[in-house]
């Protein structure tokens, strides 16, 4: 059923042609979009900071549509490196259709703890990097009419205790897709935000959670969440693939949460 599911989304939705560059696509939610990407018809740029991963994304998506993706990898807290990121690809390919920012962090800390290095850095990876890269490609999306699809969060929507600078992050992303949207629309450039709830990636435990703690963590997904467990990685793919699909060409200034409806939540 998860087959034919599959399949009837790819009749509507398609990517076939389209130049894009996917942000953390060595794992995660990055990675995922690749590979979905690439069995849209996608042609694809993709980065990430570990680079072994990277080329073990870029060979499953040539796999899937014989197309070889262009590597660009590097860490996005670097301004040469988002730089060349972008020149890299409009020279490859010639045009830039969709930016998928999806490259973040998470550091834990609380109002009292967060210490100033760690608050810039998640700032300066989630928040700054993902400005420059999008001020960067929109005079290429304007050209192709292209679009954006930020991966934020549901801490970008909800406030959560124990993870301050990460909530702050992914606010301002919301604020930057809606912005960014009533500006570009003049252009036919949309701009939207998905907002992930808890998904099964190696975010958390990158974050200093032990098995135990992330096995804790996955559980409280039964009552956080009002489906009942956590997501995965392929069903935010679809959603961003989706939004970056001629499938959504009257949706701009979103931020869609992929939550199971955790959003809709309230203490009681």
């Amino acid at each position: 059923m998860a087959a034919a599911a599959a399949r009837d989304q790819e009749q509507v939705v398609s990517l076939r042609g389209k130049v894009c560059l996917v942000t953390g696509a060595s794992s995660g939610i990055g990675a995922g979009t690749a590979l979905l990407f690439a069995r849209l018809g996608a042609r694809l740029a993709l980065n990430g900071r570990n680079e072994e991963k990277l080329k073990e994304t870029a060979q499953r998506c040539q796999e899937l549509c014989d197309q070889k993706p262009l590597l660009v990898p590097g860490d996005l807290a670097d301004e040469a490196v988002v730089r060349g990121m972008i020149e890299q690809t409009v020279a490859h390919f010639g045009q830039l259709d969709v930016l998928v920012n999806n490259a973040g962090i998470l550091k834990m800390g609380t109002t009292e703890n967060t210490t100033l290095q760690s608050y810039d850095e998640v700032m300066k990876v989630n928040t700054r990097s993902l400005f420059y890269l999008t001020q960067l490609a929109i005079p290429h999306l304007i050209k192709t009419k292209g679009n954006i699809v930020n991966v934020s969060s549901l801490a970008g929507l909800r406030a959560f205790p124990g993870a301050l600078a990460y909530c702050m992050s992914k606010s301002a992303v919301d604020q930057l897709t809606r912005c960014a949207a009533l500006e570009l629309a003049s252009n036919q450039v949309r701009v939207n935000a998905v907002c992930p709830g808890v998904i099964v990636t190696e975010l958390q435990r990158r974050a200093g959670l032990d098995e135990e703690q992330y096995t804790q963590f996955l559980e409280s997904s039964q009552h956080s969440h009002p489906l009942g467990r956590a997501g995965t990685v392929e069903e935010v793919a679809r959603t961003i693939a989706f939004l970056a699909s001629d499938a959504a060409s009257f949706i701009t200034g979103v931020t869609l949460p992929v939550d199971g409806g955790c959003h809709t939540m309230c203490p009681r």
